[in-house]
């Protein structure tokens, strides 16, 4: 399917990506630019890619399919670093949570000639690093694709065809609307994670060693979510800050609501509105989006793949 595939970020969604295009085979050279010189010697490492370079400007050259896979905030910077570089008809694309910023940050420094085809895979796990990806990650999930009306088709369907082979269920969705789906499925959640998580934390320090100790089942979600990257949730923040803050100004409201009806006793209410969220459950079951991806760090069934070389080239062998 492509040529050469430049890869930038080499977290948890980076190597994921990369094993996944190497286990269906769509690419014959992928490279891996990432700015820690650390990271790149893992990727080499791992086998993960044909050649690894902090230099980003030498890592897009030639490449039809560049991927950027880094926290939100960075992608306007990495595409003014690049654009002079970008290969003819070569595709863009990403895989942040925020849409609308990063449409509008990114395609205000990319040439004409090459095609910007957003998109957010809707999978991951609390780790990260190259360590961290499995090609699996991606397997009945969905992947949100948000091209601008002025993008050509074919570089949507190529990027279609791509995340359906990595196993991905596709959907095309407006930008706005997306960020305010994840804000509501995946943002809101995260910031109460990461408050009950820190509210923990402040406690007295007998009472947050119990809590450690005695972690419920609900309480260890909130820490595995909350064990998620600082870096891209502070970035993911502040670039859908609207509809967040929206989504919190809601969430407020029936979380007073709650409050009142235990301060009054009445039960009626708080069963009323149990009964209506386990029924979201239910759909959410129904629907298939209720079992996590494995991570594969700490699995018996992973195996990182660090393949021979042939040594003049450089290039993966089977």
């Amino acid at each position: 399917m492509f040529q050469k595939v430049c890869i930038i970020g080499f977290g948890l969604i980076g190597s994921s990506v990369a094993r996944a295009i190497h286990k269906a085979d769509l690419a014959k050279e992928i490279v891996c630019s990432d700015l820690s010189q650390d990271v790149c010697d893992k990727v080499m490492e791992l086998g993960l890619a044909n050649y690894a370079t902090p230099n980003l400007q030498e890592a897009v050259t030639g490449a039809d399919l560049v991927i950027m896979a880094v926290p939100v905030r960075q992608s306007a910077a990495i595409a003014a670093s690049i654009k002079d570089h970008l290969a003819q008809d070569a595709i863009i694309t990403d895989v942040g949570s925020v849409k609308e910023s990063v449409i509008e940050d990114v395609s205000v420094h990319l040439p004409d000639h090459v095609h910007f085809v957003p998109a957010h895979p809707i999978a991951g796990t609390e780790y990260s690093g190259p360590e961290a990806g499995f090609a699996e990650l991606f397997e009945n999930r969905w992947c949100i694709l948000t091209p601008p009306p002025e993008v050509d088709i074919r570089a949507v369907e190529k990027i279609t065809l791509m995340w359906e082979a990595f196993g991905a269920r596709i959907e095309i969705m407006d930008a706005k609307r997306h960020d305010m789906v994840l804000g509501m499925t995946s943002h809101l959640p995260h910031l109460i994670a990461y408050t009950i998580v820190g509210t923990a934390v402040d406690l007295e320090d007998h009472m947050q060693d119990d809590v450690i100790s005695f972690s419920a089942g609900g309480f260890r979600d909130f820490t595995r979510i909350a064990a998620s990257d600082p870096v891209m949730w502070r970035d993911i923040f502040l670039t859908n800050k609207d509809s967040v803050l929206e989504l919190l100004q809601r969430f407020n409201e029936d979380l007073t609501a709650l409050q009142r009806a235990i301060r009054n006793d009445d039960g009626d209410f708080l069963q009323q509105f149990f009964a209506h969220t386990r029924h979201v459950r239910r759909q959410i079951i129904d629907r298939g989006q209720a079992n996590y991806p494995r991570s594969p760090i700490g699995s018996k069934r992973y195996t990182p793949r660090s393949q021979p070389r042939d040594k003049k080239s450089g290039s993966l062998s089977e």
